[in-house]
Parts: structure tokens; sequence; C-alpha cells
């Protein structure tokens, strides 16, 4: 199965990934925050969830992004 995505993931040069972003409401966040206020850009294909603290994020919320088609996920605190 892992050998499938790989193959397909190389041969789709217009691939972009579904990233799911956890981010601590004081750190994570407060830096996205930034960057959005200096007009900076990052791919549309993150989303970021903004969380009061990414210490409590329980794992059934990384699965269900994974499980609901999110190519990876991330943690950020």
């Amino acid at each position: 199965m892992l050998s499938l995505q790989r193959s397909y993931i190389l041969s789709n040069e217009n691939f972009e990934p579904e990233i799911v972003a956890f981010c601590c409401h004081h750190c994570a966040y407060a830096a996205a925050d930034l960057a959005g206020s200096m007009r900076l850009e990052y791919p549309t294909s993150i989303k970021i969830i903004e969380l009061p603290c990414s210490g409590k994020l329980d794992v059934i919320y990384l699965l269900r992004a994974i499980e609901n088609g999110a190519d990876g996920v991330m943690v950020a605190g």
C-alpha cells in the first residue's frame, strides 16, 4: 500500500499534501498569525487549528484528521 502511494506521489508533479497543523494559541498559532500580518504566504493546503494548549491534544483528533483525508498532521507548541 505504501509503495503505491509513494509511486503516485512521485508520478504526480502537482501533488500538494493536505496538512493539518494543531497549534498552541500562545506559541505556534501566534507565529502563524504574525506571518499573516507580515503578508508572508504559505500553502493553502495547510489547515491550522488553534488550541489552548498543544500538550492537552488527544491522539484521537490526530487520527480523525488522517481518516478525514489529511496527508499529514503536525503538532506545534
